[in-house]
């Protein structure tokens, strides 16, 4: 199975895993009297869009590349990846005002069993977490990793909802907003996420040098290959789960330009055969003074 079908497969789980959770959290919090528990729910919710949207974007990425698109469709990652933080950003918005207008408001204390709702929604969306970031790693996909953040950013707020109620529980009358109070200060850690989520990303879309790992195994690489003496500039851009390359190789400036043009071809191959993920790798050949 290659990385898109991968990463496709794995959105299919997050769908699946966030629509399952927003029901559960939804009447959890409706019939135990918590809107921490409604407020996770809110971000389950949008949680299942950017899914789709993380969906669509994987899709399209699939693409071969074609005459108006010579290096692919990669690029509409980073751009789903913004999507995606917006989406974080609405529902943290939304749980921090409906958690100022609860504050306000008096209500009932919740009730105590929305505290084991809570421990296993943690513990599963962590699991998810750890499931999807994996997976992004091995794709080196940016929106996919956004999706992961999801997961994280989901058991954050389960994590403070579950304090917040606790808190209301233990200390009874007077703490009954305790779990308001904790939808906020989650809203505050989606937020600060979603800037987590948004930077990569603006990186990718930007052509940031982020890869000098990368580049380091690229330069050990090309000198393995015969005529190939060293390397000089050597630059290295992300579009979707691709790694493209130009590369400037030093060889014998006494050699023939058929010479220098299959030892060009000899190093593309090589690049392409030992390192994984890369797309395009365009080598220039520079004689060596």
């Amino acid at each position: 199975m290659n990385n898109e079908q991968t990463a496709i497969r794995i959105v299919y789980f997050s769908i699946i895993a966030n629509a399952s959770l927003a029901l559960i959290k939804w009447l959890a919090g409706f019939f135990g009297n918590s809107y921490a528990l409604i407020a996770d729910a809110i971000e389950s919710t949008t949680d299942i869009f950017s899914s789709l949207l993380v969906l669509v974007g994987l899709k399209y990425a699939k693409r071969p590349a074609d005459k108006n698109h010579p290096y692919g469709h990669g690029k509409i990652e980073p751009l789903i990846t913004f999507m995606v933080v917006a989406f974080l950003v609405t529902s943290a918005t939304i749980i921090a005002y409906e958690s100022i207008q609860n504050i306000q408001t008096p209500h009932k204390v919740p009730k105590s069993w929305t505290l084991i709702i809570l421990g296993g929604i943690i513990i599963w969306k962590e699991i998810s977490f750890r499931i999807v970031i994996r997976k992004s790693k091995q794709t080196n996909s940016s929106s996919l990793r956004a999706d992961a953040w999801h997961h994280r950013s989901d058991a954050i707020t389960s994590i403070m909802a579950f304090i917040g109620i606790s808190i209301a529980l233990i200390f009874g009358k007077g703490y009954e907003t305790a779990d308001d109070w904790a939808a906020l200060l989650a809203s505050v850690f989606i937020l600060y996420n979603s800037y987590l989520i948004f930077r990569p990303a603006l990186g990718e879309i930007m052509d940031e040098h982020l890869y000098d790992d990368l580049l380091e195994k690229v330069r050990k690489e090309s000198v393995k290959v015969t005529g190939v003496i060293g390397t000089e500039k050597c630059f290295i851009r992300k579009s979707g789960m691709k790694y493209h390359v130009d590369l400037h190789a030093i060889v014998d400036g006494t050699i023939s330009v058929k010479e220098g043009h299959n030892i060009s071809h000899q190093l593309k191959d090589h690049l392409r055969n030992e390192i994984p993920n890369l797309g395009h790798v365009l080598i220039h050949i520079e004689p060596n003074e």
